[in-house]
């Protein structure tokens, strides 16, 4: 009786149905098929990481969008709700027509109304500056209706500046003005500088031209203040003359006696009893600066401005402290300084050394970072390569091996 036997002729080895479905998709095997496209691929992002990682702008702290505005209105002599009913509340009605308009705030007292206008969380950044000018235009538009003697809107809604960098002026026993002109001469420099956004003077004390006088004077002149007053208000008033059409160009006439400086001032007619003064005679003309001060700046315990830069948003904070290093060192700076003995001009405030330092060890770090990243991968692309081989080595064994027993198995089946 012979033992029962199984053919295995035209047996072919089992697959998984999904190995020959046409939607399977392997990824890895068509990385580790297509090699070119891989590794140009590989080359293509390093090569963007890298133009993207060196134009990437560098600033100390990043740009954000402040949806904040300010409006400031003043109304000499008037009650706070008298500033409530009649400036605060015209202006917030206007404001209401923005588009991105959320709510309006406003606390008033006496003579004063101070209003925040805030726009909706979802408003896009690009939007924020167009709806600012937006309520500028309307509350321009609306401070014609409000009543006689209101002094603004006054809006503000540029205070989200980042200071790059602050230079002191001083000039030991020099004029302020002439600090003034100096410093108005730096800035001009310093705002062509690549990189630069804006340069604000901090510190500058508005001028002041004081009239004083003696009661007792002018009671024995028998001349009263309110004579004064009129006098300089009178010849201070800007007065259209008309002017003369001809045929060729337009003439205009201007009216002569107008104040343009201190003995304008002082030869100003004050009529007292029939008779005409002189104001130089009962009282003293002279020219300082507000008193109290509203703001002062003091370097080193000395009086001193503050020139504030600005860096232009997006823009490399390592070139513009380079750039800055470079202009506070040209000539024209130390010439300036050198043509007044009592001039110094001191940087001692700037951070620009401290960002530039920083920024530098940051770019370092992250240049490390990339060069590890880049030895990983190509470490691992060498791994892939070599698994690859094995694979192929393996499959081939493994072929090998099921071919010598298939033939091995069929031998023994002829034997029986």
């Amino acid at each position: 009786m012979s033992a029962p036997t199984h053919s295995t002729e035209g047996a072919t080895p089992s697959r998984h149905p999904a190995a020959d479905s046409p939607s399977a998709f392997n990824l890895s095997a068509l990385a580790v098929r297509e090699r070119s496209v891989t590794l140009f691929m590989m080359i293509v992002i390093f090569v963007a990481g890298a133009v993207a990682f060196l134009t990437l702008g560098r600033a100390e702290d990043p740009a954000f969008t402040i949806k904040q505005m300010t409006v400031v209105t003043a109304w000499p002599g008037a009650t706070a709700k008298e500033m409530e009913e009649l400036v605060a509340e015209p202006l917030e009605k206007r404001l209401q027509e923005l588009r991105w308009y959320d709510r309006a705030e406003t606390y008033t007292r006496p003579g004063l109304a101070f209003t925040t206008l805030n726009l909706l969380d979802s408003t896009p950044p690009a939007d924020v500056p167009e709806e600012f000018y937006q309520a500028r235009k309307k509350l321009g538009d609306e401070a014609l209706k409000l009543p006689r003697g209101v002094i603004g809107p006054m809006v503000n809604d540029e205070y989200a500046d980042v200071t790059f960098a602050l230079y002191a002026l001083k000039a030991r026993g020099a004029a302020q003005r002439q600090l003034v002109r100096d410093a108005e001469t730096l800035r001009q420099r310093l705002l062509h500088v690549p990189g630069v956004n804006k340069v604000n003077i901090i510190g500058e004390q508005a001028e002041r031209i004081f009239v004083e006088f003696s009661h007792d004077r002018l009671a024995t002149l028998g001349v009263s203040p309110q004579a004064l007053f009129a006098a300089l208000n009178g010849r201070n008033v800007m007065t259209p003359a008309g002017s003369i059409e001809a045929r060729g160009p337009q003439v205009f006439i201007r009216l002569d006696g107008a104040i343009d400086d201190l003995e304008a001032i002082r030869n100003t007619p004050v009529a007292a009893r029939g008779r005409t003064l002189k104001l130089g005679d009962v009282a003293e003309v002279k020219r300082g600066y507000e008193d109290p001060a509203s703001f002062l700046i003091r370097n080193n315990g000395e009086p001193a401005l503050l020139l504030e830069v600005v860096m232009r948003e997006g823009w490399n904070g390592l070139d513009l402290g380079r750039a800055l290093e470079a202009e506070a060192d040209a000539r024209t700076w130390r010439a300036q300084a050198e043509n007044r003995t009592d001039a110094a001009y001191d940087a001692a405030e700037a951070n620009i050394q401290t960002v530039v330092d920083a920024a530098r060890r940051e770019h370092a770090a992250a240049l490390a970072r990339v060069r590890r990243l880049e030895a990983a991968l190509l470490s691992a692309h060498g791994w892939l390569r070599w698994a690859h081989g094995a694979l192929v080595d393996c499959n081939a064994a493994a072929k090998v091996l099921a071919a010598i027993e298939d033939a091995a198995h069929q031998a023994k089946e002829g034997v029986l």
